[in-house]
C-alpha cells in the first residue's frame, strides 16, 4: 500500500478523462493557468507598491493625523 506505481496514475488519468472529456479538462487548465498568472501579476504589483507606501509613511506627522482639504464637486 505504499506508493503508486506510473501504471496506477496511468489508470486514474484515462478514467479521469472518460469522466469528464478532454475539452473540459483543457478548459479547466486553461483557467487554472489564468488564474496563477493573475496571481503573480498581483504579488508582482504588491511587492512594487510597498517602497512606494513606505516611503509615504515615512513623510506621515508623528501624531498620526493628516489635514485635508474637501473640495465640492461641481455639477453639470
Amino acid at each position: 500500500m505504499g506508493s503508486f506505481s506510473i501504471w496506477h496514475w496511468l489508470i486514474v488519468l484515462v478514467i479521469v478523462m472518460l469522466v469528464f472529456g478532454t475539452k473540459k479538462l483543457g478548459n479547466m487548465g486553461g483557467d487554472i493557468g489564468k488564474a496563477v498568472k493573475g496571481f503573480k501579476d498581483g504579488v508582482r504589483g504588491a511587492e512594487e507598491d510597498k517602497p512606494a507606501a513606505q516611503a509615504t509613511s515615512s513623510v506621515l506627522p508623528e501624531k498620526g493625523t493628516i489635514d485635508v482639504e474637501a473640495k465640492e464637486k461641481a455639477k453639470h
